[in-house]
């Protein structure tokens, strides 16, 4: 039987629960250090500058980034709860972070007021409108300051491709078990995926779409939405070794500028 999604399910999935079946790759300290390397590799970063982590989850790379002096940041997401969960570690740090809850397509703030936006996570590709994605980045476009830069980073499609798996497992700590299933339909990839408690029994059971992108697609996608002076880096994965982390590795990074 064919896996089916409800297409609102990326309001309700980013929890609690999801920061354990993905703590391999968004609550790993060292992966997330990697991978803001990247960023400031390849973006002109000045510690004067404004940055929204745009579809920034709990914050793991706004946190960082202001830790190494990056501190003029604005996180934005959907999810209220991962929002409180960066809150919470910001306050403990005492980090002074925007933080603002509202969808990525849509975000009512003022035209040209950051200097930089990454998205980064394989957060685009959720929302099973076609043209979601492409409001995403004209949204990005639209409040980034004449000059300014995007970064994206999403799963290479093209080595899921060829290595996808159709189903997979994986346990945390002694207590949890996180099974998934997999259909691969064109660009799209649906997912069904369990979250069983060896003591308590079954915690989650939901579906979930991810859209995939190429380099050819994402390439399309940002000058779609404006930005020039494209670049597309391939073969990127802050793990230290091979493994199914969920779509997580084998990544590509898109950078674009607004001229």
């Amino acid at each position: 039987m064919a896996i089916v999604v409800d297409p609102d399910w990326w309001k309700t999935l980013f929890d609690e629960v999801y920061l354990i079946t993905d703590a391999r790759s968004v609550c790993d300290e060292v992966i997330t250090c990697r991978e803001v390397d990247v960023i400031c590799e390849l973006l002109p970063l000045d510690c004067s500058h404004k940055i929204l982590d745009l579809c920034g989850g709990h914050g793991r790379h706004t946190l960082e980034l202001y830790k190494r002096g990056y501190t003029n940041c604005t996180l934005l997401d959907y999810s209220k709860k991962l929002i409180d969960v960066a809150k919470t570690k910001a306050n403990k740090n005492d980090y002074s972070v925007n933080f603002i809850q509202c969808d990525a397509r849509s975000t009512d703030l003022p035209g040209g007021s950051f200097d930089h936006v990454i998205i980064m996570g394989n957060s685009l590709g959720y929302i099973q409108s076609p043209d979601a994605d492409s409001k995403i980045i004209k949204e990005a476009f639209r409040i980034l300051r004449p000059g300014g830069r995007l970064l994206v980073d999403v799963t290479d499609s093209s080595v899921v491709n060829n290595l996808f798996n159709p189903n997979s497992w994986h346990e945390i700590g002694e207590e949890t078990v996180v099974c998934r299933q997999r259909e691969l339909r064109g660009n799209m990839v649906y997912a069904r995926e369990l979250v069983i408690d060896k003591q308590k029994g079954l915690i989650r059971d939901q579906t979930y779409s991810i859209r995939l992108y190429d380099s050819e697609s994402l390439d399309e996608l940002l000058r779609h939405g404006g930005f020039s002076k494209v670049k597309i880096y391939t073969n990127l994965s802050a793990h230290p070794s091979d493994g199914d982390y969920g779509f997580m590795n084998n990544r590509m990074i898109g950078v674009g500028q607004k001229t």
